[in-house]
């Protein structure tokens, strides 16, 4: 976990492969630990092609079997067919937006977001507002708490503890989220 921290958590992300895996395995995690979702990273690198979001769109009933079979993975039915519609989804985004990430600077445009709340926040009116658009556009498992997470985890909330060496390195202040001055 220290590793995942120091090397990539918080650190703003802008490539859309590297932002649909960490949708794709925060949506895994969903009810389950952050620690058991990277400790079968890369089982998930493998089993979802190296999460090639245009290969995932294609899966079929024939893959889906062949994931559900898959010790290596969370092998939850409903996790694997939202993770193939979301990446469908994913696409349309692209080509509405020009990207995924374009979509997110969307919602942020001042670049990563200091938390207002402190420490154990579990969502934000950001990841409120992410999350209602994705669900509308029809994605699941990508509740509030859930895109809260992966907003963190791809630096578009800096939530590093004020002691951390990274706290100072990304984020604006709180009164800079465009949702907060009710510009979303």
């Amino acid at each position: 976990m220290c590793r995942y921290h120091d090397e990539e958590w918080g650190r703003e992300q802008h490539d859309d492969r590297k932002l649909f895996e960490m949708l794709l395995l925060e949506s895994f995690q969903a009810g389950l630990s952050w620690k058991c979702i990277l400790n079968k990273r890369e089982a998930f690198r493998r089993a979802f092609d190296g999460f090639d979001v245009r290969k995932i769109a294609e899966y079929d009933e024939g893959k889906k079997l062949q994931l559900m079979a898959d010790a290596g993975i969370v092998r939850c039915r409903k996790k694997i067919d939202a993770a193939i519609s979301n990446a469908q989804i994913f696409l349309e985004i692209q080509r509405e937006f020009g990207s995924f990430d374009s979509y997110l600077q969307s919602f942020a445009p001042n670049g990563p977001v200091r938390s207002a709340a402190g420490m154990n926040v579990t969502h934000s009116p950001l990841s409120d507002a992410v999350s209602a658009d994705l669900q509308k556009r029809g994605m699941k498992f990508v509740g509030t708490v859930i895109i809260y997470s992966f907003l963190q985890a791809v630096g578009v909330v800096n939530d590093h503890e004020v002691s951390c060496e990274f706290a100072a390195k990304s984020g604006q202040p709180p009164e800079q989220h465009a949702s907060q001055r009710g510009e979303t």
